[in-house]
């Protein structure tokens, strides 16, 4: 018997009920000022990242229409661009060369990012759009903003954390503001870095970032493209064997995709020892293709190929060339990105597809869009939210369909070779965990199991 009464037992247990709400609150307000600097932070990213977006897009859109404007000419600047990209970057670059893979280690290691990244991915990647390399612009807005929020966290020696969290964030503030997605510039951000995790504790860093950075360019005047999907089917057992079948084919197009840029880059890298050498190789090699087959069409961002897709104009050609040419300009070492070329391959893949199961050319072409994307980069939250940006809600059942279909067949494979991987896509691939698509592809490529 300790003599306690229930008066003096209840007293004690609110004491103690008072000091964890007390230490709760404590922990509440200091998480909040935290918080709040980092939000803070995120903003001063943010902003001049939409202003850097609308400037890149502008001067894309001024670069095309020159050379639209001028034809087979201007291409002859392939050889002097390739060469000039290739020194740039190897006698000034500082390893700015990696491109989004050295965003990627930034952002998971805190490798610093050289700030001259920013101006060389820009005058670069606007550079091999005015002579008719067949790239996208993802990589360069995500290059700018992850410099940026390299840059701010530097300056300001943020702990690890918060390095993480604000790198993520500019890397979704590039995506929004590039493409006027900012639910799928959301998700990319917290996905970009990794195969099979989400970074939740970005979230809504994130989240504001790619609102913000949308919001930024699209008040400047940056385009946004329109689709329209048309009809969307019932979800009954013929379009969910549709939506798997055409998962498939969009895993193996995103496998063969960043396969194709590998070879090529390897196969330069191999055979030829001077860099500026393999440059102008490169250079002449894709002008070489451009003109003997007349692929002159699938030069830049090629966005006609989506238009294309939706109306059911297209075929598996069209796919394969684009791949092609955009494999070839990317081996080569232009700047520029993957993202674009990949809505180009999937629309043209999914509305010849529509045509051949019978199903509206543009939904299809919709799926191409969106499961090819997810394929390729390894993201497939992204895809579905980049879905439910372009087209709306009521087709996501199908974006989750394909989007995860194809992101299994994908494999450990993928255009961002830094990835890491923390959740293995089968459980065969259990021993990859831990490790980056690089190392895994170079340990099938060398017989290592």
């Amino acid at each position: 018997m300790t003599g306690e009464t229930p008066k003096s037992a209840l007293w004690r247990a609110a004491r103690r009920q008072e000091r964890v709400f007390a230490t709760d609150a404590r922990r509440s307000l200091r998480n909040l000022r935290e918080s709040a600097r980092l939000m803070a932070l995120v903003l001063v990213v943010s902003v001049p990242m939409g202003v850097a977006a609308w400037a890149f897009l502008a001067a894309l859109d001024a670069v095309t229409a020159f050379r639209e404007a001028h034809g087979w000419p201007v291409f002859l600047l392939l050889p002097v661009v390739g060469v000039g990209t290739a020194w740039l970057y190897r006698t000034h670059g500082k390893g700015a060369q990696r491109g989004n893979n050295l965003v990627i280690d930034c952002a998971v290691t805190g490798r610093p990012i050289p700030k001259r990244m920013a101006p060389f991915t820009f005058v670069c990647s606007v550079a091999t759009h005015l002579a008719g390399g067949s790239a996208g612009r993802e990589g360069t807005a995500v290059q700018i903003g992850g410099t940026i929020a390299g840059a701010v966290s530097e300056r300001l020696g943020l702990e690890p954390h918060d390095h993480q969290d604000l790198v993520m964030a500019g890397i979704s503030a590039a995506f929004g503001g590039v493409f006027g997605t900012p639910l799928a510039g959301a998700f990319f951000g917290m996905e970009m870095c990794f195969v099979g995790k989400l970074h939740y504790a970005a979230g809504i860093y994130c989240l504001v970032a790619s609102f913000v950075g949308d919001v930024v360019a699209s008040f400047l005047g940056a385009g946004r493209e329109d689709y329209i999907i048309g009809r969307i089917p019932d979800l009954d057992p013929r379009m969910i064997v549709c939506a798997v079948a055409a998962g498939l084919l969009f895993g193996i197009a995103a496998r063969l995709f960043s396969a194709a840029i590998r070879t090529v880059k390897r196969l330069y890298a191999s055979r030829i020892t001077n860099y500026l050498v393999a440059a102008l190789v490169g250079s002449l090699v894709l002008l070489g293709v451009y003109a003997l087959f007349d692929m002159w069409r699938y030069a830049g961002l090629s966005t006609w190929l989506v238009q294309a897709g939706f109306e059911g104009e297209t075929t598996p050609m069209d796919a394969a060339a684009k791949l092609v040419m955009t494999a070839l300009t990317l081996g080569a070492g232009y700047q520029g990105g993957e993202v674009t070329p990949l809505f180009g391959i999937g629309a043209a893949l999914g509305g010849w597809l529509g045509t051949v199961m019978g199903t509206a050319p543009s939904f299809m072409a919709a799926l191409g869009m969106v499961g090819l994307f997810g394929s390729a980069l390894n993201v497939p939250i992204t895809a579905i939210m980049l879905g439910i940006d372009l087209f709306g809600g009521h087709a996501a059942p199908y974006f989750v369909i394909v989007s995860f279909v194809g992101y299994l067949i994908a494999g450990h494979r993928g255009v961002y070779p830094a990835q890491r991987i923390v959740t293995p896509k089968w459980r065969s691939l259990a021993d990859d965990a831990g490790e980056t698509v690089e190392e895994v592809i170079d340990e099938h490529r060398h017989g290592v199991v």
